[in-house]
């Protein structure tokens, strides 16, 4: 059934579903189901609360975000910084016990609970109900539960588990504990990696039959899809064409890509264009945290917001910065003087060190909110039609379409480049320069470390500045092979140490 487009949602508070850990069956603190959801609105109220968890500094506006990023080489630690994130930099330093990792493996897990509570006792808000309107609003909230779900394991995934190769390997392979209802009684054990992604393509397969969005839908008359704060079928296509990707399923990620690129829905916000006369589309998007390219971001304002990405990369006190991370010298070679992304995303500071340095001004901050003196804070893009672009090129290089992926990176290029930025691959090039893309345009991001977990690829380490040392050691300088077992984050300690619990752990946590 399509929706009607309700969006009177109340400000954001989210419903009081306390978590007393990620997999309990029956936390402590929730609410009895037959006491919080009688009523449609309450329904509406437990979707604000999964929207609203998804403002998790542990999430997109913290470390599901970076970590995966300054685990590899795109950054340098500052000598001298306050070591945030320094277990995950120093990547062997990595342990079960790990704050940052327990965060984002129990945020993600909160999504899903969340999920689950609404899914669960939404049918019987249906017992009787004859209004039209009240049932449509009633799938649509079902269609952005199980999009949230779906995007959560989807996450689970990516970090918990290896890189699937197939689907022979990955039914031998350990994915992530299925929670399907939230009273699980289910004991606490792994799916397999195989049960897990067909698991996530089953609830986005769920959500597009409810989130189709009306035939005669008119942007025009019912608001633009870009820069939406809601879940909509192209959300839904976004996700599943890089859910298709990491299968390594080229022609499901190439046609879900292209549902989002050939909507028209979406457009890439140019270095070309102009919303005033000094400042065009490209930074905009960075500095306001409004794009025509945007599909879905997290919601923030000045009285509710998550993270602050931009923290690490400057500790802005208003006087001086003082980062503890910096760009990897060889990330900022990649740019040439055309490309324009790289004066939007990076700027010479001197830091309190006396050190000299591009920094990452990418997450410096929206700027409608530092009147009330809040920095680094930004409404994480979770998708973005440049992210489509490269994942479709990607798509076209793997099944030998080589004419077709150099139009969409000439495409995406040409949007970044004050000049020029066509570029041509073929069977010898195609990898290198996507890989090569994706950092440049999804820097610090969120997508290094499993790009380079699927690809099977190492990194080398090596400051080329002893000022930037963080380790007098050494240990900063070092070499990761392909496929090392730190490329698939451990499970928590905790979980698998809970009464009951049967969840195997990783080669990581060993």
């Amino acid at each position: 059934m399509t929706i009607r487009r309700f969006r009177h949602y109340m400000a954001l508070a989210a419903a009081a579903l306390a978590f007393s850990s990620c997999l309990d069956k029956y936390p402590e603190g929730a609410i009895p189901s037959d006491e919080a959801v009688n009523t449609v609105e309450d329904v509406n109220q437990l979707v604000i609360g999964i929207y609203d968890a998804f403002k998790s500094s542990a999430l997109y506006s913290g470390g599901l975000t970076l970590l995966p990023d300054i685990q590899t080489d795109l950054v340098y630690g500052v000598n001298g910084s306050s070591n945030t994130y320094g277990e995950i930099w120093r990547w062997k330093d990595i342990k079960a016990t790990n704050t940052e990792i327990e965060a984002v493996y129990g945020a993600l897990y909160d999504v899903i609970g969340r999920c689950n509570f609404l899914l669960d006792n939404v049918e019987k808000i249906r017992v009787g109900m004859t209004d039209d309107d009240a049932l449509d609003r009633l799938d649509q909230y079902c269609g952005e539960a199980y999009f949230a779900r779906a995007l959560a394991y989807s996450e689970l995934v990516k970090l918990f588990c290896k890189a699937y190769e197939s689907a022979e390997d990955a039914a031998a392979r350990p994915g992530v504990v299925l929670n399907g209802h939230y009273d699980n009684q289910e004991p606490m054990r792994r799916a397999t990696l195989l049960e897990s992604y067909q698991f996530i393509l089953d609830d986005l397969s769920r959500a597009e039959e409810l989130l189709q969005l009306e035939e005669d839908y008119d942007p025009a008359v019912d608001g633009a899809l870009f820069d939406t704060v809601y879940f909509n079928e192209y959300t839904i296509y976004a996700l599943r064409a890089r859910v298709a990707l990491y299968m390594r399923d080229w022609e499901e990620a190439e046609e879900y890509a292209s549902r989002v690129i050939e909507s028209g829905n979406y457009f890439l916000s140019g270095v070309n264009e102009y919303i005033s006369s000094t400042q065009n589309y490209f930074d905009y998007m960075w500095t306001n945290d409004h794009g025509t390219e945007v599909i879905w971001k997290v919601s923030f304002t000045v009285n509710s917001y998550g993270g602050a990405l931009g923290t690490v990369f400057f500790n802005y006190n208003q006087v001086t910065v003082t980062p503890d991370y910096v760009p990897a010298r060889w990330v900022l070679d990649l740019y040439d003087a055309n490309d324009l992304r790289a004066s939007s995303y990076f700027a010479y500071y001197t830091t309190a060190y006396g050190l000299y340095w591009p920094l990452l001004q990418k997450y410096w901050g929206n700027t409608e909110f530092q009147p009330y003196n809040i920095y680094g804070v930004c409404m994480p893009k979770v998708f973005r039609l440049a992210e489509q672009y490269l994942i479709r090129a990607e798509a076209y290089a793997q099944q030998g379409k080589y004419g077709d992926a150099s139009s969409d990176l000439s495409t995406l290029r040409s949007a970044r480049y004050a000049a020029g930025g066509s570029v041509t691959v073929g069977a010898d090039n195609a990898m290198d320069v996507i890989e090569e893309e994706r950092v440049r345009e999804l820097y610090m991001e969120g997508f290094r470390l499993q790009d380079l977990k699927r690809w099977h690829k190492g990194f080398e380490r090596e400051p080329q500045d002893q000022s930037l040392d963080n380790d007098p050691a050494g240990e900063s300088r070092l070499k990761v092979e392909a496929d090392d077992p730190m490329f698939v984050w451990p499970i928590p300690q905790h979980e698998i140490e809970a009464p009951g619990s049967q969840i195997e752990p990783n080669e990581s946590n060993r």
